[in-house]
């Protein structure tokens, strides 16, 4: 069964520059319209099973929602369709924040 591995803001902090990374938002739009993750895709959580085919399989891909729950559920189902290196923000964008992760609106 494909897993996914979860990391701490500090170390997508250390990931980001350097590879290439596509940051996924699963919150809803009226929660990602307060501020989110520079470069992130804006693709609420209920879309996720619909739009698959947006997010590039041979990426690393980076979920994140408010604090976690919701980008673990979709990390989850994009191991389960075949994403290999697919991870889980610990904390969320609030660990982002709380980190010194820059966030826009």
């Amino acid at each position: 069964m494909a897993e996914f591995k979860n990391i701490t803001a500090e170390e997508l902090q250390h990931l980001l520059p350097n590879n290439k990374v596509q940051l996924v938002d699963v919150r809803t739009d009226a929660e990602i319209a307060r501020g989110r993750i520079v470069g992130a895709l804006a693709l609420p959580l209920h879309l996720l099973p619909m739009r698959m085919g947006d997010l590039d399989a041979a990426l690393t891909t980076v979920f994140y929602c408010q604090m976690g729950g919701r980008s673990a559920q979709a990390a989850a189902f994009a191991a389960a369709q075949g994403h290999s290196d697919v991870f889980n923000l610990q904390g969320g964008i609030t660990a982002w924040a709380h980190s010194g992760g820059e966030i826009v609106a």
